[in-house]
């Protein structure tokens, strides 16, 4: 199960996603950032994030630490921005905590044409992604982190930010385990991943069993009242079952043609001129910042 942690110190809101965690220490001396559940993506959003990240770890994927942390909204009774405050003051009790990684760096595309990887591990990634329906893990939106970026040891990517997958857990009824998705623009497609490789590897591995596990991990109290289910048990049912039913159709899903990043830039190129023309002439001098990356977050300026 997942360790159960008490945050005793609230260092700092990150703002530079739209669920607004924030940075706390713990009781057990560790640093977390947290994402709570009364954030904007509500609760099924942290479920995602167990089933995911704990399925994840589980393949051998690198996946930061997720911990259930216990928030009193009191110890951030000094946080000035009053949203901020009604989000904290909105999630008493349990949240989701994430192992804090001093020094990560964001997996941009900067930081991307910088570096090498594994076309297996790329696949296992997008393989992983695919399987959970992970529509946010884009070029221009990786949700991966590069670290540790400084000392003897090499950098690696690890996975974060699983809120927007298992999309089909919003409506249960209308969404088939065998359906494909669009991953052409996903932010390792240009790595040359190999998926069939990591299809044969880890679909024979993500069994029932492992299934249960990992649902297991989720607290009842995120998955009470869900419409259409008597108990937290129906809905671990539910998600046992869906997964399960996906991974025996991965032929039909399984991602395989990506472009280039000479192709990317193409697509990019072409997508701006269109917008362009489409302006007015008073706008055509304004910079079109659509789709570019938000700055690089670093969290180590919010530990003082």
């Amino acid at each position: 199960m997942l360790t159960e942690v008490t945050a005793t110190r609230y260092l700092a809101p990150l703002r530079s996603g739209g669920s607004v965690p924030a940075v706390i220490e713990a009781d057990d001396l560790g640093t977390y950032v947290v994402k709570f559940t009364g954030s904007a993506q509500g609760v099924k959003a942290l479920v995602a994030e167990v089933i995911v990240g704990e399925l994840a770890r589980r393949l051998g994927l690198r996946v930061p630490e997720l911990v259930l942390a216990h928030f009193d909204p009191a110890i951030a009774a000094h946080e000035p921005h009053q949203e901020v405050r009604d989000l904290l003051n909105a999630s008493p009790g349990l949240n989701l905590g994430m192992d804090y990684l001093p020094g990560a760096r964001d997996f941009t595309p900067e930081v991307a044409r910088a570096c090498t990887l594994d076309p297996l591990e790329a696949g296992r990634i997008i393989w992983l992604d695919a399987l959970t329906v992970n529509v946010d893990r884009t070029v221009h939106s990786s949700n991966l982190m590069v670290w540790p970026t400084f000392g003897t040891a090499p950098p690696r990517l690890w996975l974060i930010d699983h809120g927007a997958a298992l999309v089909f857990h919003h409506r249960w009824d209308a969404s088939a385990p065998e359906k494909a998705y669009d991953f052409r623009h996903h932010a390792l497609g240009h790595f040359a991943p190999d998926t069939r490789a990591a299809d044969a590897d880890l679909a024979p591995r993500v069994t029932e069993e492992l299934l249960r596990e990992t649902t297991a991990e989720v607290p009842d109290a995120w998955l009470a009242d869900e419409p259409g289910f008597a108990s937290p048990a129906e809905v671990r049912d539910a998600y046992v079952n869906y997964l399960s039913a996906r991974v025996k159709a991965s032929e039909a899903w399984l991602p395989t043609d990506f472009p280039t990043r000479e192709e990317l830039a193409a697509e990019e190129a072409l997508r701006a001129a269109r917008t362009q023309r489409g302006r007015p002439d008073w706008l055509k001098r304004v910079p079109d910042l659509h789709g570019k990356p938000a700055a690089e977050q670093d969290w180590s300026v919010h530990l003082g």
